[in-house]
């Protein structure tokens, strides 16, 4: 890929620049304390594939000067590796004195394998920084941990599991970096159920090994291999890649299942599970510090490697990401103007580009730069924003019905914001629809070609409140090209609608034509997960029958409730141009095609205890010869 300078632009709302917000947002610094040095020799692991001089050791002279470069600006750093603490207790001691003493530092965490943390290593941390967080590196259970091994090849796993629980002892909360691989996949539920039960672990961050692009093994410096490059050289296949890489897919599957069980296991009341709470932020409107969701990506997370290389995260390709040395470099517009100069990030920010006119680019955010760099631009890249988009459909549906979890593996049902979305008081119009005998006081229907709006009679357009089916106007309210699924829906299978629109080309007006579609208000979230269900059935028979150049979605939206700011899951039911439909061939077809749409739901019911149309994930076969 080659860019102009003219192609390394902003995204907004997905990629900000460094420069675009003066010293407002903090920035993340990656101390390498130890650069790849590290204790133990995991076969998956991406720092030592960099294949940089190793031994060094960050100094607090250096984290002196970093602070200068970044004066003004907050800094959240994490102490990284390798393993940080090879370095010992005296210059980790060093290092956490100097930051504890830069008011500009917000926050100072450490990420380590848990090896060597003892009583003197909490003692220290005690007393130099108590606010210290500490992270530890673990892939659930025992037989998760199969490529986490040392230079002898032997598991690593019940030292690991000793410091949480020495942690545990201490009264100290840590969060879990546990990498997904073929050791884990099918088994989301007990590894999530593993990890829950040290008393330490508040956190848990599940992250894919997206390796299969990965030919060869690690370099070695000398001749001399150890058991544990033995062991990976074993398992890295020249034309497959290795054994412990995983697909998207695979991946979005066991973050679901792993979500189901936080949600039903009621681990959610003391555990943050990652990527789910981010995933459940932009699905609620909120904002998220996790970088995969937020606007603050690369130009936001710096590393520091022991000989003063300062360049952007550390997942991204190396040395392409270096931006500068740390002793030569002046002050921060100088590393913006390194940013700007870097043909690696105006690369990532160009991956941007087809998000802009993604649907779920507010709630997806675009994902990790570096993850898409690792993709097989053949055939990975897709993948990748695939199973963000089934992540996210999943996730919302285990917020909508969370005593049903079955519905997070329906693909038939996705995320579909609509915006605006809202009623005046959503409580007051459920409780008029529940009484058959209640009349609304008059209203007036004003219709035209381009839709009916029902309105009070005053002078003017203004709305009346939705009507329901008790009303004496109610048949007339609805729009005759979408009234049988409105009936349907209503009469039929006794549902609440909120919405509907029999489709409108809007010729002559500056308006953008729309589809047919209805809305549907459940009662509760046990109607809600049947109505699904149901609707995914629908959509799956009536799919083999429309006419060519049309299809039929079922969307998860949210009502917003004007009077009180709530918000409750609805289903919105559409019909749709195909791929290649333009609106003139839909709109001459457009009445064929509702009549089967019709045919469809007059079929069907929800039901209880019934499922949709989408088979459950079949299990992953397990990797042959895993680390036995």
């Amino acid at each position: 890929m080659s860019l102009s300078t003219e192609q390394r632009h902003t995204i907004d709302g997905l990629y900000r620049s460094l420069d675009a917000d003066g010293t407002g947002t903090a920035v993340s610094v990656i101390v390498k304390t130890r650069g790849e040095t590290c204790d133990i020799d995991c076969l998956y692991c991406y720092e030592k594939r960099k294949e940089a001089p190793g031994g060094a050791r960050v100094s607090a002279d250096q984290i002196r000067r970093l602070a200068a470069i970044f004066k003004g600006r907050r800094l959240a750093v994490e102490l990284h590796g390798g393993e940080p603490l090879t370095a010992g207790r005296e210059q980790i001691g060093e290092i956490l004195a100097e930051l504890a003493g830069l008011p500009q530092v917000v926050r100072v965490s450490l990420q380590t394998n848990g090896v060597l943390l003892d009583a003197e290593w909490l003692d220290m941390f005690d007393i130099l920084c108590p606010d210290l967080r500490i992270g530890i590196s673990l892939d659930g259970d025992a037989k998760g941990n199969a490529w986490r091994v040392g230079y002898d090849g032997k598991p690593v796993y019940p030292r690991v599991a000793a410091a949480l629980n020495l942690l545990a002892e201490r009264g100290r909360s840590v969060g879990v970096i546990a990498a997904v691989t073929p050791a884990v996949l099918d088994r989301a539920e007990e590894v999530l159920d593993h990890l829950a039960g040290f008393g330490s672990v508040n956190a848990i961050s599940f992250v894919p090994c997206f390796d299969s692009t990965i030919r060869r093994s690690t370099a070695l410096p000398s001749r001399r291999k150890s058991a544990s490059r033995l062991l990976q050289q074993a398992t890295v296949n020249a034309a497959d890649g290795p054994a412990w890489a995983i697909h998207p897919d695979e991946y979005a599957q066991f973050v679901l299942a792993a979500t189901a069980r936080w949600i039903t296991a009621g681990y959610f009341a003391r555990v943050k599970l990652e990527p789910a709470v981010s995933t459940i932020r932009r699905l609620r409107g909120l904002t998220t510090g996790f970088c995969h969701f937020s606007d603050l990506k690369c130009d936001h997370v710096f590393t520091l490697y022991p000989d003063g290389r300062l360049g952007s995260c550390d997942e991204l390709p190396w040395p392409q990401a270096r931006l500068t040395q740390l002793e030569s470099t002046a002050d921060e517009p100088e590393v913006v103007r390194a940013q700007q100069g870097s043909l690696l990030l105006g690369q990532g920010k160009a991956l941007m580009d087809k998000c802009t006119a993604c649907d779920y680019r507010t709630t997806c955010g675009g994902g990790c730069v570096a993850t898409r760099w690792r993709q097989d631009p053949a055939d990975g890249h897709d993948a990748y924003c695939d199973y963000r988009m089934r992540m996210i459909d999943g996730v919302a549906a285990l917020l909508a019905q969370p005593a049903h979890p079955v519905g997070a593996w329906c693909q038939s049902l996705r995320w579909r914001p609509r915006t605006p979305n809202s009623m005046r008081d959503v409580n007051a119009f459920l409780a008029r629809w529940k009484a058959p005998d209640f009349v609304d006081s008059e209203v007036r229907l004003h219709t035209s070609e381009h839709g009916n709006i029902n309105t009070v009679g005053l002078a003017g357009i203004h709305e009346a409140d939705d009507l329901t089916p008790a009303h004496p106007m109610w048949q007339a309210a609805i729009e005759p090209g979408v009234w049988p699924l409105v009936d349907t829906v209503t009469r039929t299978w006794g549902l609440v609608t909120y919405d509907s629109c029999q489709g409108h080309q809007y010729t002559g007006a500056d308006l953008a034509p729309t589809g047919m579609r209805i809305g549907l208000l459940a009662r509760d979230r046990q109607e809600y997960a049947r109505t699904a269900a149901a609707l995914c059935r629908v959509a799956t028979f009536a799919s083999s029958l429309l006419p060519a150049g049309f299809e039929v979605n079922v969307g998860r939206s949210e009502l917003t409730c004007e009077s009180t700011g709530t918000t409750t899951p609805v289903l919105d039911l559409s019909l749709d141009p195909g791929p290649g439909q333009g609106w003139d061939g839909y709109f001459s077809r457009l009445h064929e095609a509702a009549a089967v749409l019709a045919a469809a739901l007059d079929a069907e019911r929800p039901k209880a205890d019934s499922s949709c149309a989408c088979p459950l994930p079949v299990s992953t076969e397990a990797a042959e010869g895993v680390l036995r």
